[in-house]
């Protein structure tokens, strides 16, 4: 099986510039190949997962992938899927993000083999741009006409919605990064998301105008699960995939929940789990799909956490759901009588982080959203008594149908 047999069997594959000869190129050698991530946040989420994936197969067959960290663009925005402007982030957040998105491509990527990952910033270059060369240089490559045809700027216009000229901008220094590793790391191949197909095809011209040489783009196809949900995002909010962020038994519970019609198709997009072994199990018809979803949760989270955060959240989930009890491995929260101070249940969601205010606890608890100890609660007022707890000095606090955690009272 060819690389690209590989990706298009699994579903990475949407567009290519040139698939024959770009298949050519992976079979004669080895070669160098980008992926850039904007600091928008502390933390990439899941919605990133498929590009990371892909650098993951592609280092496996033994091309070097670059991971280019955009702190410079990050200070434009990218439009592209955009139906308004991005927030502006100032130049810490932007360092601070860019520090915490690293630590997700040393889980996923091999730093020990000879094919290591390649770290870049365009902030490098692009912070140290003349604005007038830039634009003799390479401004002249680049038609308005064409600009204007691009669906990142399309779509903006065409719903009458503004577009900054900065942001319009925003192309042109992705296609002069794509140039810069060309020069800098002969890398050959850009992969993004379908929604930057505009922005790849313009590096590439960018590449062949300015040396005459051939490059390439790939992307991936826009993720959404059956429901036609963007993939990333829960009604719970980012699933993100730093653990400061997002605790490993949440991560484990995203993936167990998935709709049933998701389930292989995800296991071929995140999990190294053999493509034929897939197979064979979607042509079982004694199938138990949560047993399989089960395997998909594990795997996953095994690749970003480790099997012991994998074992853990299986075996807490079984806990919880399966022996009707709770477990020591669910977060938990401390407190202590006091007869002058009322402890309050919408107070403890908020202390253990389920929500960001007491006005979002309460809401929950009067739209029937709240248990404890299995028990449904219905006073958003409701205040913690001795006989709440069990023998242990422990209560089930249940916010959702995949949110739990742990009281405990203290002497």
């Amino acid at each position: 099986m060819t690389l690209l047999e590989e990706l298009e069997l699994r579903g990475f594959i949407h567009q290519c510039t040139d698939s024959d000869k770009l298949d050519s190129t992976l079979k004669e050698e080895l070669i160098t190949f980008y992926i850039g991530f904007d600091c928008t946040a502390k933390s990439l989420h899941v919605g990133s997962l498929m590009q990371i994936m892909m650098m993951r197969i592609f280092q496996k067959y033994g091309h070097t992938p670059i991971v280019l960290i955009g702190e410079g663009t990050t200070k434009i925005g990218d439009p592209s899927g955009k139906d308004q402007s991005r927030k502006m982030l100032s130049s810490e957040d932007i360092k601070l993000n860019s520090k915490n998105l690293t630590k997700v491509f040393d889980i996923y990527l091999d730093n020990t083999l000879k094919n290591k990952p390649i770290y870049s910033n365009n902030a490098d270059w692009l912070e140290n741009i003349n604005y007038i060369n830039f634009l003799r240089d390479y401004g002249k490559h680049f038609t308005i006409n064409k600009m204007l045809s691009f669906d990142s700027v399309k779509l903006r216009l065409d719903r009458e919605q503004s577009l900054s000229f900065v942001e319009f901008n925003y192309m042109i220094l992705q296609a002069y990064d794509y140039l810069e590793l060309h020069n800098r790391h002969n890398c050959k191949l850009q992969i993004g998301g379908s929604d930057q197909w505009g922005n790849i095809v313009n590096g590439i011209d960018l590449i062949r105008r300015d040396s005459s040489k051939e490059v390439y783009g790939l992307t991936t196809p826009l993720l959404t699960n059956a429901k036609n949900e963007k993939m990333g995002k829960t009604v719970d909010g980012a699933v993100w995939l730093n653990e400061d962020m997002l605790t490993p038994y949440d991560y484990w519970q995203f993936w167990r929940n998935v709709d049933d019609r998701d389930v292989f198709r995800f296991l071929k997009l995140f999990t190294d789990i053999d493509i034929a072994e897939i197979n064979d199990l979607e042509d079982k018809k004694d199938l138990d799909i949560n047993s399989i979803k089960v395997l998909l949760a594990n795997a996953a989270t095994e690749m970003l956490h480790g099997k012991d955060n994998a074992i853990l959240s299986e075996k807490t989930a079984n806990d919880v759901f399966k022996n009707e009890g709770s477990s020591k491995n669910l977060p938990s929260i401390n407190v202590k009588f006091d007869k002058n101070i009322d402890i309050y249940l919408n107070e403890q969601i908020v202390g253990v982080g389920f929500t960001s205010s007491k006005s979002e606890a309460r809401k929950l608890i009067k739209n029937s959203g709240v248990k404890i100890n299995r028990v449904l609660v219905s006073d958003e007022l409701k205040t913690l008594s001795i006989n709440d707890f069990d023998n242990n000095k422990e209560l089930l606090v249940s916010v959702g149908k995949k949110k739990h955690f742990i009281i405990k009272l203290l002497d």
